[in-house]
């Protein structure tokens, strides 16, 4: 790079001096190719490649656009039992049960990334892929409302899909369905399923009004038995709390036991299992908050100290970008981004060979045997996928077999999605302003 940027500037010298536009116009092209190199991370192609996730986790048929070309379909009988079409959604994480809960809370993630960011996604060129993703999960959450006190809330047996390592095309498990209702209660799924329809509501508002209107129908079925009534003090207990919440991710929290812990490299550390889902989401309501206290000209107070925006912001870059390479491992932990990520990600779709390079069928057991236990790399590559992450000391195993640090799931790459469009804006930004050149501003 360094010697490709000599031999331009060599150029540039060299040029005559009646060519003063050419000559101008190629000191611009030096300190772009400069700029280009000192970019730390590829905003834009992390954001493209968490999207790209998004389909190789489809169940149902799929779509003649998949991009994802080693999935095919999958699941195309569930529901026929209970008699319902249940056909389609998400598989959430490395396994083929589909689960409501983490599917919805994926769902409200994309809609509220893009509620905040749909310009800055819509600039990256990214929005239609975002809301393919949306409408892919609200599609299969109108199927699973059948009556306004019915949401089919679970397909499949956890039990019998972990004893099982299979590409989802070969499924041979149980795809038992089950129901919340009056008799089986599911508040929280529920309230989460109409969360995720009515954020959805809000996207496709102006693009497309009726499903829009559709799917906030649903919403008003599953939250609203009684009336509205003024609700200004729960807001406010919330807005408390995640003001509280980001306060203890700055470590600002007066009592130091109730700061959020960090590794020695400084990512948010909660827990062993999966970690990387709390680093994301953090990191996404950072981002928003830091764009409610801009916007409103305000600062956030944390114990008598006052923080602008600008920390909050520069806290959640710093958490992204030791997702994407800055840290101890020097290992970007979103799977396809970058020369040096996890190969070995437990998922059985991506470590078995693609249905469509090899139709015949995989049994429960030869997965295991021939495919699971292997040392080589997946199969596939499971791209966009965030794994669970290292440990509290930054370390990481790459082996299939440890699944709290390899299994990857939507809900922790969904958050992502409006982070990184909010990154790529302001780095674009910063670049304009930064080179809105005085060398060709005269001619």
């Amino acid at each position: 790079m360094e010697e490709g940027i000599k031999k331009e500037q060599h150029h540039c010298t060299e040029a005559p001096k009646i060519l003063r536009f050419a000559h101008s116009w190629c000191l611009l092209l030096s300190l772009f190719a400069i700029s280009t190199g000192a970019r730390a991370f590829d905003y834009a192609d992390a954001l493209r490649k968490s999207l790209l996730y998004f389909e190789s986790q489809r169940s149902g048929r799929l779509p003649y656009n998949q991009r994802v070309t080693w999935r095919d379909h999958s699941g195309l009988t569930d529901g026929l039992e209970q008699g319902v079409d249940l056909v389609g959604g998400y598989y959430d994480a490395g396994d083929h049960v589909k689960f409501g809960l983490p599917m919805a809370f994926t769902v409200t993630m994309l809609s509220w990334g893009v509620i905040e960011f749909r310009k800055q996604i819509a600039v990256a060129g990214e929005l239609e892929h975002a809301m393919e993703a949306i409408k892919w999960g609200t599609d299969y959450f109108i199927k699973a409302h059948t009556s306004p006190n019915v949401l089919w809330a679970e397909v499949g047996d956890g039990d019998t899909d972990h004893y099982c390592w299979q590409r989802p095309e070969d499924m041979t498990t149980s795809r038992q369905a089950y129901k919340i209702d009056e008799n089986n209660p599911g508040s929280d799924l529920a309230g989460e399923t109409a969360a995720a329809m009515a954020a959805a509501s809000i996207v496709f508002k102006g693009t497309n009004p009726h499903y829009s209107h559709l799917l906030l129908h649903h919403a008003h079925q599953l939250l609203m038995e009684e009336k509205h009534k003024e609700h200004a003090h729960i807001l406010e207990q919330y807005r408390s709390k995640a003001e509280y919440y980001i306060c203890a991710c700055l470590g600002l929290n007066e009592n130091n036991g109730s700061n959020v812990e960090r590794t020695p490299g400084g990512l948010l550390y909660i827990r062993q299992w999966n970690n990387m889902q709390y680093v994301s989401t953090a990191a996404f309501l950072l981002t928003v908050y830091s764009d409610y206290l801009q916007n409103s000209n305000q600062n956030l107070k944390c114990h008598g100290k006052m923080v602008g925006h600008e920390e909050i912001l520069n806290f959640a870059k710093s958490q992204i970008d030791y997702i994407l390479g800055s840290n101890p491992m020097s290992m970007s932990y979103l799977v396809g981004y970058g020369s040096n990520y996890p190969t070995r990600v437990h998922h059985r779709g991506a470590s078995i060979v693609s249905y469509r390079e090899h139709k015949g069928f995989i049994g429960c057991t030869q997965g295991y045997d021939h495919w699971f236990s292997r040392q080589e790399p997946n199969s596939n590559v499971l791209v966009g996928a965030l794994v669970g992450g290292p440990d509290s000391q930054d370390v990481f195993v790459d082996h299939r077999h440890n699944y709290m640090q390899t299994e990857a799931c939507t809900y922790n790459t969904a958050p992502l999605v409006g982070v990184l469009a909010k990154l790529l804006h302001l780095e674009d930004l910063s670049f304009d302003q930064n080179h809105s050149s005085p060398l060709v501003a005269s001619y």
